[in-house]
């Protein structure tokens, strides 16, 4: 549910008032336009527009914009307030190794990761100047090779036990934390190579033409305020099949609008 500015969110005394909230009257009332969030007895409203305020656990996706081999880290752009770093010591050797890192680790840095690779991470701490380490120690971490990078609001992106999923459309999908969400050919079961191979081989039209529509789709929901995780995803691409022959006909504001309302009412339907 939506809330404005000015918007009751519960007289029920018992909740506690959290972020973008205020009481009046012994009523709590939302002080932003966003979502509510409740933890236990803990009400917050989350901003539909904000920059990512990353948490320990959350998964990102990011882009590395500088090796910094005499620190022995990358900087990552997650697109908050703060370049992330990810730390030698916090990488996966290829292939999985687990080993204490040597100078010549430090020196072939850009042989793991370079300038503009793209890369799944997890928030490992919180620098008390608020910047984020990452790591990519789990195997499923690592290299991205090809597909597509959207970026939509971090609150429209839904906190689940996993944010990797083999779709049952035939595409892969990381939906990061930081509202960075990567689309691409499914990921076979063991396939992980600790990170840093990819594979460059030509992807078949009608997987392009998968990922295209499943792109559509995503923004289709962004654009109208609607969570994102695996099921709404899911369902909206499936109602699109019956709206559009062709995934470019999901650009239309029309149709972007009908397969919102579709995908919505499917959505409360089955909860």
């Amino acid at each position: 549910m939506l809330y404005l500015p000015g918007d009751e969110v519960t007289d029920d005394t018992n909740y506690m008032r959290g972020h973008g909230t205020y009481r009046k009257d012994k009523v709590l009332i939302s002080s932003v336009a966003g979502c509510i969030d409740r933890v236990n007895k803990l009400l917050s409203i989350r901003p539909l527009k904000t920059r990512y305020n990353g948490e320990i656990g959350d998964i990102v996706v990011g882009r590395v914009i500088e090796v910094q081999s005499e620190n022995k880290r990358w900087r990552i752009d997650t697109g908050s307030r703060l370049d992330s770093l990810l730390l030698l010591s916090s990488v996966n050797l290829p292939g999985g190794e687990l080993r204490r890192k040597t100078v010549e680790d430090e020196l072939m840095m850009k042989n793991f990761f370079k300038e503009g690779d793209l890369i799944s991470a997890e928030v490992q701490s919180i620098f008390t100047d608020g910047s984020l380490s990452l790591h990519t120690r789990n195997l499923k971490y690592g290299k991205l090779g090809q597909g597509i990078l959207l970026k939509v609001s971090p609150s429209l992106v839904e906190r689940r036990k996993t944010h990797f999923h083999n779709l049952p459309v035939g595409a892969h999908l990381i939906l990061g934390n930081n509202g960075y969400i990567w689309i691409s050919q499914t990921v076979s079961e063991g396939s992980e190579s600790g990170g840093f191979a990819v594979n460059m081989e030509s992807v078949p039209m009608s997987d392009r033409e998968v990922i295209a529509r499943l792109r559509n789709c995503i923004l289709a929901l962004a654009k109208h305020k609607m969570m994102l995780n695996s099921t709404s995803v899911t369902y909206a691409y499936d109602i699109s099949v019956s709206l559009a022959d062709e995934s470019k006909d999901l650009i239309r504001s029309d149709l972007i609008a009908e397969l919102a309302q579709m995908t919505k009412s499917k959505m409360e339907s089955e909860a």
